[in-house]
């Protein structure tokens, strides 16, 4: 259902815009609302992050198209994305991989829960990984402003040195071991590419 009230009129006065589900404390839907106007107050809603890995285990980092609203410019995981209404975490995992990089998704790994906080937006986080692929990411310029792979000594220096140019969910992830094949992050899952 969508909700009624300002919600409604603001879409009114803006179609196409993108619908998600705000969600309670405990990540169950109560309504379908404009992101923006989820946004504005600041509600629970959900996200999800696709890590993408080289042959060589590196991982892809995207840099944040300068336009975006939030963090703009700074280097951030390979994709991510907010989950539509009535979207499954496992398609706006496959769909903002596409839409962002040009990769189409065989499988989906490593799911990863991350509660909502403040820290995250008040979004609750799934974290997948696609693995290792062949397939050379290819930035959506209205989206990103490039890429690169990192392995993890590079993730380790730039979070030293150069931590204003990342996003605090990068460095979150990679804080707790999350990010780089074979760490054990702490909810015990392993991710492997």
């Amino acid at each position: 259902m969508i909700a009624s009230g300002a919600p409604a009129a603001w879409l009114a006065r803006n179609p196409g815009a993108e619908l998600v589900e705000v969600v309670d404390l405990r990540n169950r839907p109560l309504a379908v609302m404009p992101l923006p106007v989820v946004h504005a107050q600041q509600l629970f809603h959900r996200s999800v992050l696709v890590l993408v890995y080289n042959p060589q285990g590196k991982l892809y980092l995207q840099q944040r198209s300068r336009t975006k609203a939030v963090y703009p410019s700074r280097w951030d995981v390979s994709a991510s994305g907010h989950v539509q209404a009535g979207e499954s975490l496992e398609d706006a995992a496959r769909r903002e991989l596409f839409e962002e990089l040009d990769i189409q998704a065989e499988r989906l790994m490593g799911r990863l829960q991350v509660p909502a906080t403040p820290l995250t937006g008040y979004e609750f986080v799934t974290v997948f990984t696609v693995g290792r692929v062949h397939a050379v990411p290819r930035p959506n310029p209205a989206e990103l402003d490039g890429g690169m792979f990192v392995d993890a000594d590079e993730m380790d220096y730039l979070i030293r040195d150069y931590v204003d140019v990342l996003t605090p969910g990068l460095v979150h992830l990679h804080e707790r071991g999350q990010l780089f094949p074979g760490s054990q992050n702490a909810a015990g899952l392993l991710l492997t590419p």
